[in-house]
């Protein structure tokens, strides 16, 4: 239970539906979208419209989008990936002869074509009970009316200042700065887009004026887009197999490679055969475990995850418990490793920003999305007119010619958004989310085994102190305790305060639903602005 003497928030309870957000007023659209006669995926695509407005430098109808939705009447989880491909000029020779050995972040090269606006689409037609046009009101009344910009948001957008000034987007930065908390910002461009959106559906973002606008600004920066690229990439998005496994008691589901959720499904394979550690949620021992099977994950993440439309990607070794086994038979509780086996191998040899959200409605249907453009504010390159963000997506692609993940023609990124469901016995117990980009699988499986392995609550589980292994340190939080923190260095870690000006590790979105009693249990991060909120 929750020390009421110390800061911190209650989870939410509700008996008949609830949603979590990363923004107020986008978990309020998102209620209200249920009481009109909206289920599950009505009220998350409209949650997600509202952000894609009002936590710009996170998301928006210039990135992509994934989705897992559990009906209550079926025991199947449906998952669909709505990445877009680079365009059909972007070849590795291309950039070759152009010299080009990385991919600039605020390049038109970094932009593959939103998949967004065509999943919303298609997730509504086939899942929702009313349309795009409808799901898209509350985020152009923000658009034009504006609305106060709060405190994370504000955060984050100061330290993207410098990046928008250098893409020339100066509409987002109102008399030449980036706006305080508090500040009404509007957009009456991305209104009058999103209205063409509601009027002439997915086509009209994909095909026409909204097109071309997105491609002439594209290439007057020398981009190889064509609107050829454009009209082709709303057929991309669709439904795929879900992969999942099971981890103490539930299964756990996720969206399959080009996404990175087979990264958090290995991760759990891993700890799961620890079992808690013997000092606890912030002891070093776990701390240390989970840093190392971390390493060991992301290596095959690095080396082997690509689009399964061009390349094979080993998803069942990768998931087998032989493998995993084997991967954790390398962890030793005393020492960092100091080299790590090839990827896919279990023998060592010889020598950005993202939202995600949560909904359940009345009928007990869940969905859990994700929406991006990858690093804040993406490339930072406003699309003519349109108010359109563009992403960076493509920064996901490796330019070396070997590599299965580089970068080829219609070909979509490794992608690092990863919704998460989870269910028992055939029933969704849990759709959550934790956003960060690079850090999300990690996320998943610290929040899982907060909350599966140290008896945390909902809460306390997204609100535990995080860290990461990215770039040969340890990012940590300020609030691991120095105990742990001695610990980890004595293995061998070397630890770094998080980037970005002390930007700490993600967020996240949950939403357990408690069959026996009849509720839903919600809680949203404090690391950023929202809540979960029910009725």
């Amino acid at each position: 239970m929750r020390d009421f003497h110390l800061p911190g928030r209650s989870k939410v309870y509700a008996s008949r539906a609830m949603a979590a957000t990363s923004m107020p007023a986008a978990t309020l659209a998102a209620l209200e979208a249920l009481r009109s006669g909206g289920n599950a995926m009505d009220a998350a695509i409209t949650a997600a419209a509202v952000l894609a407005v009002i936590e710009p430098q996170s998301t928006g109808i210039g990135g992509d989008c994934f989705c897992l939705y559990k009906q209550a009447s079926s025991p199947d989880v449906i998952a669909f990936n709505g990445s877009g491909p680079a365009p059909a000029g972007a070849s590795v020779d291309y950039f070759a002869a152009k010299g080009i050995t990385e991919l600039d972040p605020i390049s038109p090269h970094a932009v593959t074509i939103p998949g967004a606006v065509a999943a919303w689409e298609i997730l509504l037609q086939s899942h929702g009970r009313r349309d795009l046009a409808a799901a898209l009101q509350p985020a152009i009344a923000y658009a034009e009316a504006g609305f106060p910009v709060h405190d994370r948001v504000a955060f984050d957008w100061a330290l993207s200042a410098d990046k928008l000034r250098k893409a020339g987007a100066m509409a987002l930065l109102p008399n030449g700065v980036s706006p305080r908390p508090g500040t009404i910002f509007r957009q009456p461009r991305l209104a009058r887009t999103l209205r063409t959106i509601a009027t002439e559906g997915a086509r009209g973002f994909y095909e026409g004026r909204i097109a071309a606008a997105m491609v002439g600004e594209l290439r007057a920066r020398g981009g190889v887009h064509t609107e050829a690229d454009f009209a082709a990439a709303r057929e991309r998005a669709t439904f795929v197999r879900p992969i999942k496994r099971d981890f103490a008691g539930l299964t756990l589901w996720e969206c399959p490679p080009n996404g990175s959720g087979i990264v958090a499904l290995m991760l759990l394979g891993i700890i799961e055969g620890f079992g808690p550690a013997p000092d606890g949620p912030l002891g070093p021992i776990r701390l240390h475990r989970h840093i190392e099977a971390a390493r060991l994950v992301y290596r095959d993440r690095d080396t082997l995850l690509a689009d399964p439309d061009g390349t094979r990607v080993p998803v069942e070794h990768l998931l087998s418990g032989a493998y995993l086994d084997g991967l954790r038979g390398l962890i030793d509780d005393n020492h960092a490793m100091k080299n790590l086996p090839r990827a896919g191998e279990a023998v060592l040899p010889a020598h950005g920003d993202t939202v995600c959200l949560s909904v359940v409605d009345e009928s007990g249907n869940a969905c859990s999305l994700i929406n991006s453009t990858y690093e804040s504010f993406g490339t930072g390159i406003i699309a003519g007119d349109t108010g359109i963000i563009l992403q960076n997506r493509g920064l996901g692609f490796t330019l070396r010619r070997e590599h299965p993940n580089c970068i080829a023609p219609g070909k979509r990124p490794m992608h690092t958004i990863i919704p998460g469901m989870a269910t028992q016995a055939g029933k969704a117990v849990m759709p959550f989310g934790v956003m960060g980009g690079h850090y999300q699988p990690m996320g998943q499986s610290w929040l899982l085994t907060n909350l599966l392995h140290y008896g945390l609550d909902l809460q306390e589980s997204l609100d535990l102190p995080r860290l990461f292994p990215v770039g040969g340190m340890v990012e940590i939080e300020r609030g691991v305790p120095q105990l742990a923190r001695q610990g980890l260095t004595v293995r061998g870690h070397e630890l770094s305060e998080t980037s970005l000006n002390q930007r700490p590790l993600g967020g996240g979105q949950a939403i357990w639903i408690d069959h026996d009693q009849g509720v839903l249990v919600g809680a949203s991060d404090p690391r950023k602005d929202g809540c979960a909120l029910g009725y």
